[in-house]
Protein backbone atom coordinates (compact mmCIF):
# COMPACT_ATOMS: atom_id res chain seq x y z
CA UNK A 1 0.00 0.00 0.00
CA UNK A 2 1.23 3.62 -0.60
CA UNK A 3 0.35 6.33 0.95
CA UNK A 4 -1.43 8.93 -0.85
CA UNK A 5 -2.20 13.06 -0.75
CA UNK A 6 -6.01 11.96 -1.21
CA UNK A 7 -8.61 12.92 1.50
CA UNK A 8 -12.14 11.93 2.22
CA UNK A 9 -13.64 15.69 1.90
CA UNK A 10 -17.24 15.22 1.93
CA UNK A 11 -19.43 12.16 3.78
CA UNK A 12 -23.54 11.80 2.63
CA UNK A 13 -26.10 9.68 3.40
CA UNK A 14 -29.82 9.57 2.47
CA UNK A 15 -31.41 8.00 4.75
CA UNK A 16 -35.28 7.59 2.58
CA UNK A 17 -34.27 6.69 -0.87
CA UNK A 18 -34.40 9.36 -3.55
CA UNK A 19 -35.58 12.28 -0.21
CA UNK A 20 -32.66 14.97 0.89
CA UNK A 21 -28.99 13.75 1.72
CA UNK A 22 -27.49 14.31 5.15
CA UNK A 23 -23.86 15.97 5.18
CA UNK A 24 -21.87 13.62 8.52
CA UNK A 25 -18.49 14.26 9.92
CA UNK A 26 -18.29 10.57 10.54
CA UNK A 27 -20.19 7.39 10.25
CA UNK A 28 -20.00 3.97 10.57
CA UNK A 29 -19.19 1.77 7.51
CA UNK A 30 -21.36 -1.02 7.75
CA UNK A 31 -22.20 -3.88 5.33
CA UNK A 32 -25.23 -2.61 3.44
CA UNK A 33 -23.76 0.60 3.94
CA UNK A 34 -23.20 3.28 6.09
CA UNK A 35 -25.53 3.87 8.99
CA UNK A 36 -29.02 5.06 8.14
CA UNK A 37 -27.94 5.27 4.37
CA UNK A 38 -31.13 4.24 2.41
CA UNK A 39 -32.64 1.97 5.37
CA UNK A 40 -36.01 4.22 4.41
CA UNK A 41 -38.41 4.22 0.69
CA UNK A 42 -41.24 5.33 -0.56
CA UNK A 43 -43.47 2.66 -2.13
CA UNK A 44 -46.87 3.11 -4.08
CA UNK A 45 -50.00 1.00 -2.87
CA UNK A 46 -48.21 -1.86 -4.84
CA UNK A 47 -45.71 -1.90 -2.66
CA UNK A 48 -43.35 -0.59 -5.74
CA UNK A 49 -40.73 1.51 -5.16
CA UNK A 50 -40.95 5.59 -6.11
CA UNK A 51 -38.08 7.95 -6.71
CA UNK A 52 -36.85 11.35 -8.49
CA UNK A 53 -37.32 9.84 -11.61
CA UNK A 54 -41.24 9.89 -11.53
CA UNK A 55 -41.65 12.46 -8.56
CA UNK A 56 -39.38 15.17 -8.73
CA UNK A 57 -40.41 17.20 -5.68
CA UNK A 58 -39.02 13.97 -3.47
CA UNK A 59 -35.75 16.10 -4.09
CA UNK A 60 -37.32 19.07 -2.46
CA UNK A 61 -37.79 17.04 0.76
CA UNK A 62 -35.05 17.66 3.67
CA UNK A 63 -34.43 14.80 6.03
CA UNK A 64 -32.58 14.95 9.21
CA UNK A 65 -31.80 12.55 11.98
CA UNK A 66 -32.97 13.37 15.53
CA UNK A 67 -33.19 11.20 18.85
CA UNK A 68 -36.46 9.76 17.73
CA UNK A 69 -36.46 9.78 14.16
CA UNK A 70 -36.07 10.55 10.87
CA UNK A 71 -37.48 14.08 10.65
CA UNK A 72 -38.70 15.18 7.03
CA UNK A 73 -39.41 18.64 6.35
CA UNK A 74 -40.57 20.77 3.45
CA UNK A 75 -37.67 22.80 2.04
CA UNK A 76 -39.99 25.88 1.26
CA UNK A 77 -41.29 26.15 4.46
CA UNK A 78 -39.50 23.91 7.26
CA UNK A 79 -42.17 24.40 9.89
CA UNK A 80 -44.29 21.62 7.26
CA UNK A 81 -42.82 18.51 8.60
CA UNK A 82 -42.97 14.92 10.07
CA UNK A 83 -41.33 12.52 11.60
CA UNK A 84 -40.68 8.95 11.16
CA UNK A 85 -40.15 7.57 14.58
CA UNK A 86 -36.97 4.84 14.98
CA UNK A 87 -39.76 2.99 16.96
CA UNK A 88 -43.55 2.29 15.55
CA UNK A 89 -46.35 1.05 16.94
CA UNK A 90 -48.39 0.79 13.73
CA UNK A 91 -45.60 -1.19 11.75
CA UNK A 92 -46.63 -3.92 9.38
CA UNK A 93 -44.63 -6.35 7.32
CA UNK A 94 -44.93 -6.18 3.56
CA UNK A 95 -43.48 -7.02 0.10
CA UNK A 96 -41.87 -4.35 -1.54
CA UNK A 97 -40.10 -4.18 -5.10
CA UNK A 98 -36.91 -2.16 -5.63
CA UNK A 99 -36.05 -2.74 -9.72
CA UNK A 100 -35.62 -6.64 -10.19
CA UNK A 101 -35.50 -7.46 -6.52
CA UNK A 102 -38.57 -8.33 -3.83
CA UNK A 103 -38.08 -8.20 0.13
CA UNK A 104 -40.01 -7.97 2.85
CA UNK A 105 -39.98 -4.73 4.63
CA UNK A 106 -41.91 -3.02 7.55
CA UNK A 107 -44.67 -0.48 6.61
CA UNK A 108 -44.05 2.58 8.94
CA UNK A 109 -45.45 5.97 10.63
CA UNK A 110 -49.46 6.44 8.54
CA UNK A 111 -49.13 9.62 9.80
CA UNK A 112 -45.65 10.47 7.37
CA UNK A 113 -46.57 8.68 4.88
CA UNK A 114 -50.04 10.80 4.31
CA UNK A 115 -47.87 13.93 5.16
CA UNK A 116 -45.77 12.87 2.00
CA UNK A 117 -48.93 11.65 0.18
CA UNK A 118 -50.13 15.01 0.06
CA UNK A 119 -46.95 16.36 -1.20
CA UNK A 120 -47.13 14.26 -4.24
CA UNK A 121 -50.50 14.01 -5.07
CA UNK A 122 -50.91 10.22 -5.04
CA UNK A 123 -50.85 7.30 -2.01
CA UNK A 124 -47.60 6.50 -0.99
CA UNK A 125 -46.12 4.50 2.32
CA UNK A 126 -42.74 4.77 3.26
CA UNK A 127 -41.18 1.31 4.75
CA UNK A 128 -37.95 0.37 6.82
CA UNK A 129 -35.19 -2.44 5.91
CA UNK A 130 -35.42 -3.76 9.15
CA UNK A 131 -32.31 -6.40 10.29
CA UNK A 132 -34.51 -9.54 8.95
CA UNK A 133 -34.86 -7.86 5.85
CA UNK A 134 -32.60 -9.61 2.67
CA UNK A 135 -31.34 -7.95 -0.09
CA UNK A 136 -28.33 -9.64 -2.19
CA UNK A 137 -25.88 -7.82 -4.14
CA UNK A 138 -25.79 -9.00 -7.43
CA UNK A 139 -22.89 -11.65 -7.57
CA UNK A 140 -21.52 -10.60 -10.74
CA UNK A 141 -20.37 -7.79 -8.63
CA UNK A 142 -19.72 -8.59 -5.32
CA UNK A 143 -18.80 -11.77 -2.72
CA UNK A 144 -21.82 -14.04 -2.65
CA UNK A 145 -24.02 -13.60 0.04
CA UNK A 146 -23.28 -9.49 0.38
CA UNK A 147 -26.43 -7.74 1.66
CA UNK A 148 -27.33 -4.04 0.18
CA UNK A 149 -29.92 -1.50 1.17
CA UNK A 150 -32.76 0.06 -0.92
CA UNK A 151 -29.51 1.69 -2.81
CA UNK A 152 -30.15 1.35 -6.47
CA UNK A 153 -27.67 -1.54 -6.74
CA UNK A 154 -24.19 -1.32 -4.53
CA UNK A 155 -23.88 0.10 -0.99
CA UNK A 156 -21.69 2.90 -1.40
CA UNK A 157 -20.69 5.82 -4.23
CA UNK A 158 -17.55 7.64 -4.30
CA UNK A 159 -16.78 10.83 -7.18
CA UNK A 160 -14.18 12.98 -6.91
CA UNK A 161 -14.39 16.79 -6.51
CA UNK A 162 -11.73 16.85 -9.79
CA UNK A 163 -14.14 14.77 -11.71
CA UNK A 164 -17.08 17.36 -10.92
CA UNK A 165 -15.15 20.52 -11.66
CA UNK A 166 -14.42 18.80 -15.14
CA UNK A 167 -17.68 18.56 -15.48
CA UNK A 168 -19.19 22.04 -14.87
CA UNK A 169 -16.18 23.19 -17.21
CA UNK A 170 -17.73 22.21 -20.07
CA UNK A 171 -21.19 23.36 -18.83
CA UNK A 172 -23.29 26.79 -19.42
CA UNK A 173 -24.55 26.72 -15.71
CA UNK A 174 -22.21 24.80 -13.13
CA UNK A 175 -24.47 21.83 -10.98
CA UNK A 176 -23.61 21.31 -7.37
CA UNK A 177 -22.15 17.54 -6.23
CA UNK A 178 -25.81 16.59 -4.51
CA UNK A 179 -26.86 15.76 -7.80
CA UNK A 180 -24.99 12.84 -8.19
CA UNK A 181 -25.75 12.01 -4.40
CA UNK A 182 -22.80 10.49 -3.57
CA UNK A 183 -21.66 8.77 -0.08
CA UNK A 184 -17.90 9.72 -0.70
CA UNK A 185 -16.18 13.01 -2.34
CA UNK A 186 -12.99 12.36 -2.78
CA UNK A 187 -10.37 15.53 -3.02
CA UNK A 188 -6.79 15.51 -4.30
CA UNK A 189 -6.59 13.49 -7.53
CA UNK A 190 -7.14 14.23 -10.98
CA UNK A 191 -10.37 14.30 -13.02
CA UNK A 192 -11.76 10.58 -13.16
CA UNK A 193 -8.83 8.93 -11.39
CA UNK A 194 -11.15 6.91 -9.34
CA UNK A 195 -12.04 5.22 -12.83
CA UNK A 196 -8.50 3.11 -12.31
CA UNK A 197 -9.15 2.70 -8.46
CA UNK A 198 -9.32 -0.93 -7.65
CA UNK A 199 -9.59 -1.10 -4.26
CA UNK A 200 -9.19 1.82 -1.21
CA UNK A 201 -8.82 2.44 2.60
CA UNK A 202 -10.46 5.31 3.95
CA UNK A 203 -8.65 5.47 7.10
CA UNK A 204 -8.66 2.41 8.82
CA UNK A 205 -11.54 0.58 6.59
CA UNK A 206 -10.95 -0.87 3.14
CA UNK A 207 -13.08 -1.03 0.02
CA UNK A 208 -13.47 -2.66 -3.46
CA UNK A 209 -14.22 -0.59 -6.44
CA UNK A 210 -16.33 -2.91 -8.42
CA UNK A 211 -17.84 -0.80 -11.54
CA UNK A 212 -18.80 2.66 -12.61
CA UNK A 213 -22.27 4.22 -11.29
CA UNK A 214 -24.48 4.36 -14.78
CA UNK A 215 -26.16 7.99 -14.60
CA UNK A 216 -30.11 8.59 -15.57
CA UNK A 217 -32.49 11.65 -15.95
CA UNK A 218 -32.45 12.12 -11.66
CA UNK A 219 -28.95 14.06 -12.16
CA UNK A 220 -31.22 16.46 -13.89
CA UNK A 221 -33.19 17.66 -11.72
CA UNK A 222 -32.76 20.36 -9.58
CA UNK A 223 -32.16 19.30 -5.85
CA UNK A 224 -33.14 22.87 -5.01
CA UNK A 225 -36.65 23.43 -6.75
CA UNK A 226 -37.62 19.57 -7.85
CA UNK A 227 -37.32 21.16 -11.85
CA UNK A 228 -36.03 18.95 -14.67
CA UNK A 229 -33.84 20.24 -17.30
CA UNK A 230 -31.86 18.80 -19.81
CA UNK A 231 -28.03 19.00 -18.57
CA UNK A 232 -25.67 18.37 -17.51
CA UNK A 233 -27.02 14.45 -18.42
CA UNK A 234 -26.74 15.70 -22.00
CA UNK A 235 -23.13 17.64 -21.69
CA UNK A 236 -22.20 13.81 -19.97
CA UNK A 237 -22.99 11.81 -22.62
CA UNK A 238 -20.61 13.12 -24.93
CA UNK A 239 -18.18 12.41 -23.28
CA UNK A 240 -18.40 9.92 -20.52
CA UNK A 241 -20.42 7.26 -22.80
CA UNK A 242 -19.58 3.67 -22.44
CA UNK A 243 -22.06 1.63 -25.36
CA UNK A 244 -25.28 2.72 -23.79
CA UNK A 245 -24.26 3.68 -19.97
CA UNK A 246 -23.74 7.12 -19.16
CA UNK A 247 -20.46 6.82 -16.15
CA UNK A 248 -20.24 9.40 -13.24
CA UNK A 249 -19.01 8.00 -10.28
CA UNK A 250 -17.95 4.42 -8.69
CA UNK A 251 -19.39 1.90 -6.99
CA UNK A 252 -17.88 0.26 -3.60
CA UNK A 253 -18.25 -2.82 -1.59
CA UNK A 254 -16.65 -2.27 2.27
CA UNK A 255 -14.30 -5.17 2.62
CA UNK A 256 -13.87 -4.57 7.06
CA UNK A 257 -16.43 -3.01 9.09
CA UNK A 258 -15.40 0.36 10.92
CA UNK A 259 -15.72 4.11 10.91
CA UNK A 260 -14.97 7.02 8.33
CA UNK A 261 -14.62 10.27 9.30
CA UNK A 262 -14.35 13.64 7.16
CA UNK A 263 -10.78 14.32 6.24
CA UNK A 264 -9.70 10.88 6.76
CA UNK A 265 -6.79 10.00 4.29
CA UNK A 266 -7.36 7.70 1.13
CA UNK A 267 -4.75 5.05 0.32
CA UNK A 268 -4.57 3.34 -2.67
CA UNK A 269 -3.58 -0.51 -3.48
CA UNK A 270 -0.77 -1.14 -5.72
CA UNK A 271 -2.31 -2.24 -9.16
Amino acid sequence: MTNTPFRLSEIWIYPVKSLGGIRLKESPALERGLQYDRRWMVVDDKGVFITQRIHPVLATVDVAIGEDGIKLANRADPSDATLIPFTSHDSIPIEVKVWDDVVTARKVCCEAADWLSRKLGTSVSIVEMTESTSRKIDPRYARVGLEVSFADDLPYLLISEASLTDLNSRLDQEVGMDRFRPNFVISGTHPFAEDDWKSIRIGDVEFQLVKPCERCVVININPETGIKAREPLRTLATYRRVKNHILFGQNLVVLNTGTVYEGDTITLSQP
